[in-house]
């Protein structure tokens, strides 16, 4: 099993650190090592984290690390990293 980035992750992401990276490089190179790690952790216990708020189905969860919340989904040979967003600013799109 094997863990993918959706493009909307990678702009969201992107931008997180950015608006980090206004304050303190470090911190935003911290935040991505630090975030990268804790999905990393998903591989070993993929049901670790609460089914999803957001979404219906049991393999779609919602992981929080610093404010944020990160959907990913589960499929049988992979996990998708669908999008993270400051919880209080959902986008709520649709996975399929």
């Amino acid at each position: 099993m094997n863990i993918v980035e959706s493009n909307l992750y990678k702009i969201q992401l992107r931008k997180i650190t950015l608006n980090i990276k206004k304050d303190k490089k470090t911190a935003a190179v911290k935040f991505a090592k630090d975030l990268k790690k804790q999905i990393n952790g998903i591989l070993n216990m993929p049901y670790k984290y609460k089914k999803s708020y957001y979404h219906e189905d049991e393999n779609i969860r919602d992981m929080v690390f610093k404010g944020y919340t990160i959907i990913y989904k589960i499929y049988e040979n992979h996990i998708l990293i669908v999008e993270i967003f400051n919880q209080n600013l959902p986008t709520l799109i649709d996975i399929e």
